[in-house]
């Protein structure tokens, strides 16, 4: 039995759907688009709603709701939705609470596609946003407008591993009767819990440190009830529901969660530590090493530093490729939070769609390198990017 009190490791560990007949240990696939019904009265009393069940895949199914319940727990939320990936737990959760002519005001320092939502596509319906840069949180409440209703960050970023001051974001957010929503992917719920420090809703890429093993895609929103059944409401007709594999393999992996995230935080404060005195090396943002412009805030709100580390080697671009090519065990990939050490040159992949000048806002330069430490042994990760750079 699971009690409110439980640690983190055993609710994501024993966090479970009702045993079948079978009397599985367990959880099941249960890999079905629809479930039926005893009676007519039954069937109908279920879409009215006067009766919890699931009626089909693309609104619940016990996996996706075994693992919203996990995230709930770990995150202190209320209620959830998981989505087939992060971006469309981003979109979603915009679309289904935003009006035409309603504002966002969100940090400059988001995702690459986060950001072509806000520029691209929401102004298609009327939908502004205005920006924030990561060293100006004062400056939030000048951006708020009558029509403003979200503030929207990410902590840490992507890419650059800045961090925000969330309690003061959800001051803010309070003060004028606005939602705080928080994308804490890089975090994950282990590292920490952003609802505490007042965020409405808080949003994951599960592709990510969730995952942890570069496997399936998915996303979940989750934060208080009424929120999350407008995101419901919106995602049951819209269609972009977490397949029930995908779901089960992600329950799974919450297991596992807090195991990994020690590791991966341990090998990357020794790697950021490392890359610190490199002569080959510029500088190195981690939210855990002292040098970090936000540290005690990072100290404050985090449990520890995360597995992202971003760093710039000396020599621009050109540099920037000899490294790259140079690698012999990390592995090139956009992706993040695998077991496997990944690095990425976010200039030409991640935010390349970018201007030159928003890059330099968020601090991308021609020579910045996002670093997702791995679980390989922490002599080996540093062998391998200490030889890389000797080649520069």
């Amino acid at each position: 039995m699971i009690e409110e009190n439980q640690h983190f490791e055993t609710q994501a560990v024993r966090t479970q759907t009702d045993k079948t007949q079978f009397l599985e240990h367990s959880t099941p696939m249960y890999l079905t688009s629809g479930f039926v019904f005893e009676d007519a009265e039954e069937m109908r009393a279920s879409f009215a709603e006067e009766k919890e069940r699931n009626l089909y895949s693309r609104f619940s199914n016990p996996n996706t709701s075994e693992f919203v319940d996990k995230i709930c727990k770990l995150e202190g939320a209320e209620a959830g939705y998981a989505f087939a990936t992060g971006m469309a737990a981003v979109f979603s959760t915009f679309a289904a609470l935003l009006n035409s002519g309603d504002h966002i005001v969100s940090a400059r320092s988001v995702f690459g596609s986060t950001h072509t939502l806000f520029t691209k596509y929401f102004p298609k319906w009327n939908i502004e946003t205005s920006y924030f840069k990561i060293n100006e949180v004062e400056k939030v409440e000048s951006l708020i407008q009558p029509n403003t209703k979200v503030i929207y960050a990410e902590s840490p970023t992507n890419p650059g591993v800045d961090v925000l001051d969330l309690e003061l974001l959800g001051e803010i957010a309070k003060k004028h009767g606005i939602l705080l929503i928080i994308d804490n992917c890089f975090a994950t719920p282990y590292l920490q819990n952003p609802i505490k420090f007042g965020a409405d809703l808080v949003i994951h890429s599960a592709t990510k440190l969730i995952d942890g093993q570069g496997r399936v895609l998915g996303g979940v929103t989750v934060g208080k009830k009424e929120l999350i059944r407008e995101i419901y409401l919106f995602s049951r007709n819209t269609g972009p529901a977490l397949s029930p594999f995908n779901a089960w393999v992600l329950s799974k992996s919450l297991e596992t969660l807090a195991v990994r995230v020690e590791k991966h935080c341990q090998n990357a404060l020794r790697l950021a530590t490392f890359l610190e005195e490199h002569p080959k090396v510029n500088w190195v943002k981690y939210p855990f090493l002292k040098s970090h412009p936000k540290h005690e805030i990072a100290k404050k709100q985090m449990k520890l530093g995360g597995n992202i580390i971003a760093f710039e080697v000396k020599g621009g671009i050109k540099a920037g490729q000899v490294f790259f090519d140079s690698l012999k065990m990390c592995s090139l990939s956009a992706n993040l939070g695998d077991t496997r050490t990944i690095v990425t040159h976010p200039a030409s992949t991640t935010h390349s769609k970018l201007a030159v000048e928003d890059k330099l806002i968020v601090g991308i330069t021609d020579g910045m390198v996002r670093c997702s430490v791995g679980l390989e042994h922490i002599d080996d990760i540093i062998g391998d990017i200490d030889q890389a750079l000797e080649k520069l």
